[in-house]
């Protein structure tokens, strides 16, 4: 195989790649919103219940049922805390459901039933509770080139291991690519993202057990390792395989997962929002 068309292939298939490793990231992870469906009244109901919220007001739970007939009510309690469950009537506008979630601080977490009323008939509209986290709002000109660039250290990091593997010229200035845009979309980035969301920079070790901000240091040091020995010895490519099977893992890691969160339970007694 020439190497022009060893390129296009590397080139073809990583960015194949990254798309569904994106994909994956994208429908994963505690705030991806919670897919449900169920029947009433002969009728199939199909809703997605939201599990972020950056809003300054309490988070708006929108069901679209054009059947008026078909009433709601949420039951909802914090996240993490000895409240006792409140029960409150959806309020229909049009042909829409909507519940009011009580607004929380920043990493504040509220857990919620949706009940689906038609006659005598209940329904409960997700089994298990969907958690909403309240978070600070991250403008788009920050979270649109975090998200860009962490995915091109994917994009790149994939080439790079293809590189190493096929024993491609190009391995060292791939990794230099992979970590540049690693380190600005990961940890320069990604902090930024994180103080915006949780007024915090930082929240991984040895702060706290975020595993967003944790699995970034993770795959940099791997790829500095990786890059270390390749500029001591251009042969030397095994680390760089390693670093971008690491990546890859860590990309598998659902976003969010342990991430920052009010435990209501070990903090002095507050008003309880369940009576």
């Amino acid at each position: 195989m020439n190497n022009t068309l060893r390129n296009w292939l590397i080139w073809i298939f990583a960015i194949i790649f990254t798309v569904v490793i994106a994909g994956y990231q994208r429908r994963t992870g505690p705030t991806y919103p919670m897919n449900v469906k169920k029947e009433i009244g002969q009728k199939i109901i199909k809703a997605d219940l939201i599990r972020t919220y950056d809003g300054r007001d309490d988070a708006k739970v929108v069901l679209k049922i054009a059947d008026t007939s078909i009433q709601g009510k949420v039951q909802f309690r914090r996240f993490k805390s000895y409240d006792n469950w409140t029960t409150a009537p959806m309020v229909r506008k049009g042909d829409s459901l909507i519940a009011s979630l009580p607004h929380q601080d920043i990493a504040g977490k509220v857990m919620y039933h949706i009940t689906l009323v038609k006659g005598n008939e209940q329904v409960l509209l997700n089994d298990d509770p969907a958690v909403l986290r309240y978070k600070g709002h991250v403008p788009l000109t920050i979270l649109l080139p975090h998200i860009l660039i962490i995915f091109l250290a994917m994009l790149f990091s994939t080439i790079t291991g293809l590189e190493a593997i096929t024993k491609g010229k190009n391995t060292y200035i791939y990794t230099w690519i992979t970590i540049i845009t690693l380190f600005i979309g990961g940890l320069i980035l990604g902090p930024i993202v994180q103080k915006f969301s949780f007024d915090v920079y930082w929240a991984g070790w040895p702060f706290g057990h975020d595993l967003t901000d944790n699995k970034s240091v993770v795959a940099f040091l791997f790829w500095v390792i990786a890059l270390i020995v390749q500029h001591r010895n251009r042969e030397k490519k095994l680390w760089a395989i390693v670093a971008s099977i690491v990546l890859l893992i860590v990309f598998l890691i659902p976003h969010s997962m342990l991430g920052s969160e009010i435990d209501y339970t070990k903090l002095p007694k507050t008003e309880r929002i369940g009576k």
